[in-house]
């Protein structure tokens, strides 16, 4: 067990927005609520899932809809708590922990502002080692637990309850729920014991993020390239650089559809690269053919600090440089491609591992 502090939330933030792929929301909002909820209530005990007992109950806690809503909308604070609460009455038992449902963006962090509401550890792993889009894409699902029951709350105080025969009806239906509460709304769902955590779960994410972060911090002071340090500690690939010249995004589905538009500079000069994303970047199109794609993580980041933009702060100008990195194994079995491999997107294209891409 180790303590998250007020600092790790900085590191947390910032490497989570590099693993959440351009989506997961942008971690400042999530970040400064889990820094006022740390300094409230104190410390997060941050738990591996060999400390998390087989028969404990835990609740994961996070944000659904399209991420660019958050820098208008903004949560009261409640929803989580009240979320992960409404879930225990509906099956009246107690959480022992929560967790993150990804490990990427403002989902990285709300699970940490939940925890120090209601004094509860949080568990160093995630259910997909990124982000996805969509409820079914997680390494639980895939193990067989249900999305339902499934909590989902807004700002003004609705609260919602789905019970589905299935997790792609979890999925339409909270969508809906979500398009109608504005776009956005906060949840609670996969209610799992600690045995079935520790077979699916995507150990160890928590930490990986602060130490991403914390790495691209230190790179910038001491002068040194913070993008070497990413890919160094990632196993990642550097695929583009140049400026973004153009974006295009559309809200209206409840996620963040579209793509980002780059020209190549300096060694990449003369070539172009396309970024399509659905909150998170799906595939990465250098001139033509793929560079990358689902599973695999692609992330934008600023060419000269190295810190993550997500798709709704991609702007016209940026000088970015966009990397590339090999996603957890349990994506690439059959049933993970099935679940989120470039086809299920509508690409007419069969994965290839950014690895082989890369070479």
């Amino acid at each position: 067990m180790r303590e998250l502090t007020v600092d790790d939330i900085e590191c947390l933030a910032i490497g989570a927005a590099v693993l959440g792929t351009g989506g997961g929301g942008d971690p400042y909002l999530g970040k400064l609520m889990a820094k006022q909820a740390i300094l409230e209530r104190g410390n997060v005990r941050l738990i591996t899932t060999d400390e998390l007992p087989d028969d404990k109950l835990v609740i994961p806690s996070a944000m659904m809809g399209a991420p660019a809503v958050l820098l208008e909308k903004l949560p009261n604070g409640g929803e989580p708590e009240k979320a992960l609460q409404a879930i225990e009455t509906y099956t009246g038992k107690k959480a022992f922990a929560t967790i993150s449902i990804e490990a990427g963006g403002i989902n990285s962090t709300i699970p940490v502002y939940t925890a120090a509401r209601l004094g509860l550890p949080l568990v160093d792993a995630d259910g997909m080692g990124r982000a996805f889009p969509e409820i079914p894409m997680v390494t639980f699902s895939i193990g067989g637990v249900k999305a339902s029951p499934m909590i989902c709350c807004d700002e003004k105080g609705n609260m919602v309850i789905l019970e589905t025969v299935d997790n792609q009806w979890v999925e339409t239906l909270s969508r809906t729920v979500t398009v109608a509460m504005g776009l956005s709304s906060m949840i609670s769902c996969y209610v799992m014991d600690g045995k079935t955590v520790k077979k699916l779960a995507v150990k160890g994410t928590m930490s990986l993020a602060i130490e991403i972060g914390r790495r691209i911090v230190e790179s910038n002071r001491e002068k040194k390239s913070p993008i070497d340090a990413i890919l160094s500690l990632t196993r990642g690939f550097r695929l583009f650089e140049g400026k973004v010249t153009d974006v295009q995004r559309d809200l209206t589905t409840g996620f963040v559809r579209g793509k980002a538009l780059f020209s190549g500079i300096e060694t990449y000069k003369g070539s172009s690269l396309i970024l399509e994303f659905q909150n998170e970047n799906l595939i990465a199109l250098l001139d033509g053919e793929p560079a990358a794609m689902v599973p695999d993580l692609i992330t934008a980041l600023d060419r000269e600090n190295g810190t993550p933009i997500t798709t709704e702060h991609l702007k016209y100008g940026q000088r970015v440089v966009v990397i590339g990195m090999p996603c957890d194994p349990v994506w690439r079995t059959d049933e993970g491609i099935k679940q989120v491999g470039p086809r299920y997107f509508k690409y007419d294209m069969d994965y290839t591992p950014i690895e082989e891409l890369a070479t």
